[in-house]
């Protein structure tokens, strides 16, 4: 995991540097005097060490340059020299500026007719302001530097440096991120979190309190994260909340946003993976994955194709059933991209993308029948089905102004059954064989639309309106011995409308302030299904509200800076099932407030230090959760306050180029007051699926060698205990327990061998108290670690 500071390099489907507008500005202290030699790498980052080595100005805000691979340049004479090798044949050119330096601009002309030499100004101009770094938070909206940025932000590990992620979930990358923390249901049951801010352990109608945002559109409104399978992937940012001015209601504990790799318009690309998992004691996975990348219309329309088969082989076993390896899962999945620039700084981009999760059994197992064994009378599958479709028009000015009209389209239909059957503490059987199903079928449409500008000055400003219809609806049943009967579930129907704006102001060359607001006007509608509502039931909550933004970013160096920030945001509110059997009520929305004071400090360079560092006070008002009765019902309640308190901070070290050491930790307290925490002990008032310490350390070497391109590394993570939920009754230990991961790689030609390590110890731990909720009033559940696995695979591209 790095920090602010760090990025992606492209391995194959694996994902490439941070997406980003560049302005790569050089320390003059750095500029080069003899011939200049690069690394093969990407047209992006390969420009940004030209300008550092050179001490030039060399500009661009096109993020197509991320897709272009570079051959590595020794001993070019000069600047021109260099640039004429990076853009040879990519369909860019190099202007020189007016003022000095050179913007990377569309267009086929070769460098020596692009950069004609420039005509002496008629009166000597100012000297340009300080530069800022050339990493740029897209996830702002407003194409802000990163050492401007004032919150805390996270670029998740840089997966070229650990083979074989790039086939996880954002629920897997949480590992090894201390700030994320996620339940562990299973891909596409799982919930993940952010600093802290935690509802609930259990899927319900509740608006998620993390928003996930796949290329500017929402993929979740409520429930668990989509468990999207991270292929191809330019970045993924993590913004800690809230985020309500720029992202809306829900996004409280913050924003998590995927990038995937944009469509190159130039060149055909073809990447594969492929790779086997074997576990110790269980049966073997596999994974496999394909991009295929195709110019339709040279400089003008292209097409981009991603497909992927993962096989999570099964490690549980089920005593009573007499069968092994019962929590095998499969997932498929498929995207498409198409790109089109017209030209005049216009481009639309359409996407689509689908993934199927087919899981045999729960993820769980039973104290009392040991770590990997449980007992159950029949096979409890989770079945998950993601559509989504995306539609993105924007346009580009050399003023700096941008346009951007972002629609999307996202659909869930999950079917899970589980094993209700009443047990006593023993295992006796006390019913007949009893099954639950539940099924929830989700549709989001969004739709924003914004203007942002971004000036030379450090000036930039975002304003735009957003519209939002969510539709969730849950039916669930009961059979016994051939008969089925439908007990209550809900609907809930949620229209909301938002106005946003927020502006950062460079009142010196070293501070800016960052202003903003949202207004917003929400309505959700809710029905009982299975029976007629409830005649004290009022239908409709309305919801208008302004949440504001004030923050401030001070430069105390060229890769230094402290930031603070205060922001607020909220969740609406909706109708759930109640306590007791047959019953519906509505619950309120809940709001929060943040602030937080930080210090961020890049790498200048390819080796030195960059870290980070944050303390975040909260207070979250009203919270909704979604719980568990003793009789394994769902509901859903406002469970009272919370006060959260969160210290964090990342480094990321490299002294010598090729040698990389990175750590990470959390440290947070929160106490809960309310109708629940209340009434239980003192010790048990705490909220879900946050320890109170968690870190990250890893330490990895590259050599720079031909033919081959060895790397090794070695990571350690630790997350300490948390419970299930607020109170005494779901005050059930999980966590605390620390595990190593290693791999090795090697790069010959076009294709990447690796082997890859994880659990090292086999170590036996509880990730997860909860698998099956007709059984947690026995308090015996827990979700283990997957023992010892290597997986060896392959990645190639052309």
């Amino acid at each position: 995991m790095t920090g602010g500071s760090g990025y992606w390099r492209s391995r194959g489907l694996a994902p490439l540097s941070l997406a980003f507008a560049l302005a790569l500005p050089a320390t003059p202290a750095l500029a080069q005097r003899g011939p200049i030699s690069l690394p093969a790498t990407t047209l992006d980052v390969a420009i940004g060490q030209l300008a550092r080595e050179t001490g030039t100005d060399i500009v661009s805000i096109d993020p197509g340059l991320r897709s272009i691979r570079t051959p590595a340049i020794r001993g070019a004479r000069g600047l021109e020299a260099a640039l004429h090798h990076l853009l040879k044949n990519t369909g860019y050119r190099a202007r020189r500026l007016a003022g000095g330096g050179y913007r990377i601009e569309r267009g086929a002309l070769p460098l020596a007719r692009a950069v004609p030499p420039a005509r002496p100004p008629a009166a000597p101009l100012p000297p340009p302001p300080a530069p800022d770094p050339d990493i740029v938070v897209t996830a702002s909206k407003q194409r802000i530097t990163l050492l401007r940025y004032p919150g805390s932000l996270t670029q998740v590990a840089d997966p070229s440096a650990l083979p074989g992620v790039a086939a996880g979930t954002l629920s897997d990358a949480a590992h090894q991120v201390p700030i994320l923390q996620s339940t562990q249901l299973g891909a596409g049951r799982n919930k993940v979190f952010i600093r802290g801010i935690a509802d609930s352990s259990f899927n319900g109608s509740t608006q998620a309190p993390t928003s996930v945002y796949l290329d500017d559109v929402q993929l979740n409104y409520s429930g668990p994260e989509p468990g999207l399978r991270l292929y191809d992937m330019a970045s993924v940012e993590v913004l800690e909340g809230p985020q309500g001015t720029l992202y809306g209601s829900g996004a409280i504990g913050g924003v998590i946003r995927l990038t995937s790799n944009a469509v190159n318009l130039h060149d055909v690309a073809t990447a594969a993976t492929a790779g086997v998992t074997a576990t110790g004691g269980a049966e073997p996975g596999y994974d496999l994955a394909g991009m295929l990348n195709l110019p339709l219309l040279e400089e003008k329309a292209g097409v981009r194709l991603v497909a992927y088969h993962i096989r999570d082989g099964g490690y549980l076993r089920d005593q009573d059933r007499k069968v092994r390896d019962v929590n095998r899962a499969n997932t498929s999945g498929a995207r498409v991209a198409l790109r089109v620039a017209p030209g005049e700084g216009w481009q639309v981009e359409a996407s689509g993308a689908g993934q199927w999760i087919d899981a045999a059994d729960g993820q769980y197992a039973e104290r009392v029948e040991g770590a990997l064994a449980r007992r159950t009378l029949l096979a409890q599958p989770f079945d998950n089905r993601l559509l989504f479709g995306r539609l993105v028009i924007s346009k580009d000015w050399d003023s700096g102004l941008r346009f951007v009209s972002a629609s999307g389209i996202a659909g869930f239909d999950t079917r899970e059954i589980f094993d209700a059957t009443a047990r006593s503490a023993r295992g006796a059987v006390l019913s007949p064989r009893t099954i639950y199903r539940a099924n929830h079928d989700k549709q989001l449409l969004s739709q924003e639309a914004r203007l942002s500008r971004s000036l030379p000055n450090g000036n930039s400003w975002v304003a735009g309106f957003t519209v939002v219809s969510d539709s969730d609806v849950l039916t669930r049943s009961v059979a016994q011995a051939g008969r089925d009967v439908s007990i209550v579930g809900v609907t809930n129907v949620t229209n909301a409308v938002s106005g946003f704006g927020e502006a950062t102001f460079a009142l010196a060359p070293s501070l800016s302030v960052t202003v903003g607001g949202r207004y917003s006007s929400a309505r959700t509608d809710g029905d009982p299904s299975a029976q007629a509502r409830p005649s004290n039931f009022v239908k409709g909550r309305l919801t208008q509200r302004f949440d504001p933004t004030v923050a401030a970013s001070l430069r105390l160096a060229s890769d230094l800076a402290l930031f603070a920030r205060f922001q607020t945001g909220y969740r609406t509110g909706g109708l759930a099932v109640a306590p007791g059997v047959g019953r519906v009520a509505d619950y309120k929305s809940d709001a929060i407030m943040v602030g937080e004071a930080g210090i961020r400090k890049l790498r200048r360079g390819a080796t030195g230090l960059a870290a980070s560092g944050s303390v975040s006070a909260a207070r979250w008002e009203n919270v909704q959760a979604d719980l568990i009765t003793r009789l394994g019902q769902p509901y859903t309640a406002n469970i009272g306050n919370a006060k959260i308190v969160t210290v964090e901070g990342n480094l990321d070290w490299v002294p010598v180029r090729g040698l990389r050491a990175q750590a990470s930790f959390l440290f947070t307290n929160n106490h809960v007051e309310g109708p629940i925490a209340d009434l239980s002990k003192r010790n048990n008032r705490r909220l879900p699926e946050t320890p109170p310490f968690a870190a990250h350390a890893g330490l990895s070497y590259a050599w720079d060698v031909s033919p081959g391109q060895p790397r090794v590394g070695l990571s350690a993570d630790y997350t300490g205990r948390s419970v299930l939920g607020t109170g005494d009754f779901l005050d059930l230990s999980q966590g605390r327990y620390w595990t190593a991961d290693a791999f090795a790689a090697l790069r010959i030609r076009r294709a990447e061998l690796s082997v890859t390590l994880n659990n090292l110890t086999d170590r036996r731990a509880n990730q997860f108290a909860f698998g099956n909720p007709f059984s947690l009033s026995l308090r015996d559940l827990l979700t283990p670690l997957r023992p010892r696995n290597l997986r060896i695979g392959i990645t190639t591209g052309w």
